[in-house]
């Protein structure tokens, strides 16, 4: 017979997941811990994420492109209009002349009927309450939670606008989740060949100096991309690459784009590799030499950079200090590391080491929870689903992590300082205290404490939760205690 272990289920749903949500997830963390972390991971298509209303990303910047013509065509058209008033107000010169009579009494304003939103908005939207109903119903929450470490890994931001805003959803959902539990390999190329991507880190506006393009319209190549792969994406800052090797893959990078809005090399909106504006010739990176032509060169030097030891220890090191501590212990830093070489970028059995690690379970409670952690961890603790992504998207930008808009490639930061300021902490108890007091009809907090966090939570915790004048005070300061702000 199993035996019930509380405070291992309870660091099973809270450091690897969002927390319990409704009263038998407890339990079942309780009796095998490991093992209600491994049915999560092993569950067939369990980070995919599909429905109506979530367009492909060439789907959506194809509205989106119709939607830029159809404005630009209406701001054409008032501008003919305007000139023509104004050719026809120059032609009157009699004194006489008398004005049309107006549809509206004198000194009334035409209403002006509300703009609907664009459809880029609705598209953000659409995704963004998909992504938090999914996180919500969750068993565990680990792979949601895999989902976003990868996103954020890979960020792009709505800020930039455009395409980037239009596909940002599309882009998680086709680039990231259908290979967050497969190989690494296999997300980097979809990651750099998304459109989304390739507009957010200009590589649209990358033109290979040598290429024909280049040498007709003196053009050369844009280095953000390659940079941020090197830097950010694979090897790291201290990953040995110099400015050489930013120059040669994004070399190698030049001519990856997307079909514009008028679709003469293929489908508007899907990835394009333009021949004409490639860098031509054999590039060096990292002391190899790659001599493919065309596309084959950047995504033979993708795969390479997906497999070099530097990327596993540089994302190993990031997986361990996401989930266990600011300062990742170096003995599981190297295990991820090595199990990352040995599968060939296995993602799937690099997080299953994760969660069999003795240090998964034994580091203590440290890492601040995010704002996205924070805000889906509550909405489960009060078994309240968002019928509208409004509240919880204002949430997240009043806490300084608005959905899909980090300050910068590098992504949202992920040390716990980050998120523990004076002025952070205020903002999550006033919206504690907001969230307790909208419910209708609020549970009692101290078996809601017993539900959500058994044998997890400290006396002290339950002394404070058992102190409250109302039910709405307890809600709100078991929403601030240590158990639920950190993991």
């Amino acid at each position: 017979m199993a035996v019930r272990d509380e405070r291992q289920g309870f660091i099973a749903l809270t450091r690897f997941g969002f927390g319990a949500c409704g009263d038998g997830d407890l339990a079942a963390a309780s009796l095998d811990p490991r093992g209600f972390l491994h049915a999560e991971l092993e569950s067939p298509g369990a980070a995919l994420l599909a429905g109506p209303g979530l367009p492909s990303g060439d789907a959506a910047l194809q509205t989106f492109f119709a939607e830029e013509d159809a404005k630009k065509a209406e701001r054409e058209k008032l501008a003919q209009n305007l000139a023509m008033e104004n050719d026809i107000a120059a032609q009157k010169t009699m004194p006489e002349a008398v004005a049309p009579p107006s549809a509206n009494p004198p000194g009334a304003m035409a209403a002006k009927p509300p703009k609907p939103p664009s459809a880029d908005h609705m598209f953000f939207r659409a995704d963004a309450r998909a992504r938090i109903n999914r996180a919500f119903i969750a068993r565990v929450g680990l792979v949601e939670r895999l989902v976003a470490f990868w996103s954020n890994h890979f960020a792009i931001s709505v800020a930039k606008g455009g395409p980037t805003r239009a596909a940002a959803g599309a882009f998680e959902r086709e680039a990231i989740r259908p290979n967050v539990l497969g190989r690494f390999s296999d997300m980097l190329l979809a990651v750099e060949s998304h459109p989304a991507m390739l507009f957010y880190l200009d590589n649209q506006q990358s033109i290979g100096p040598d290429s024909p393009a280049g040498q007709k319209q003196h053009r050369g190549r844009n280095e953000n991309l390659g940079r941020e792969i090197l830097e950010l994406h694979t090897l790291g800052v201290n990953g040995g690459y110099s400015q050489a090797d930013v120059i040669a893959l994004s070399n190698m990078l030049t001519g990856w784009r997307f079909v514009g809005r008028e679709g003469k090399l293929g489908t508007p909106g899907s990835f394009v590799f333009q021949p004409h504006i490639h860098e031509p010739g054999a590039q060096k990176l990292l002391g190899a030499d790659y001599l493919q032509a065309g596309q084959d060169q950047a995504q033979a030097a993708l795969l390479a950079l997906a497999r070099r030891p530097e990327t596993a220890r540089h994302l190993a090191t990031k997986l361990t200090k996401h989930f266990i501590a600011d300062a990742p212990p170096q003995a599981l830093v190297d295990r991820l590391a090595q199990v990352f070489v040995k599968t060939d970028g296995d993602l799937r059995a690099v997080s299953l080491a994760l969660v069999d690690s003795p240090e998964a379970f034994a580091a203590p409670p440290t890492k601040m929870r995010t704002p996205w952690e924070y805000c889906l961890a509550s909405a489960r603790l009060f078994g309240r689903a968002p019928d509208d992504p409004g509240p919880v998207l204002s949430s997240l930008a009043m806490l300084g992590q608005p959905l899909w808009r980090p300050p910068g490639p590098n992504g949202f930061p992920d040390d716990s300082a980050a998120w523990t300021s004076p002025e952070g902490m205020k903002l999550r108890l006033d919206l504690a205290s907001q969230w307790a007091n909208r419910l209708r009809d609020p549970p009692d907090p101290r078996e809601l404490l017993d539900a959500a966090f058994g044998a997890g939570a400290s006396d002290e915790t339950r002394k404070t939760v058992a102190r409250a004048e109302t039910r709405a005070q307890g809600l709100a300061l078991l929403l601030m205690a240590p158990e639920a702000q950190r993991r």
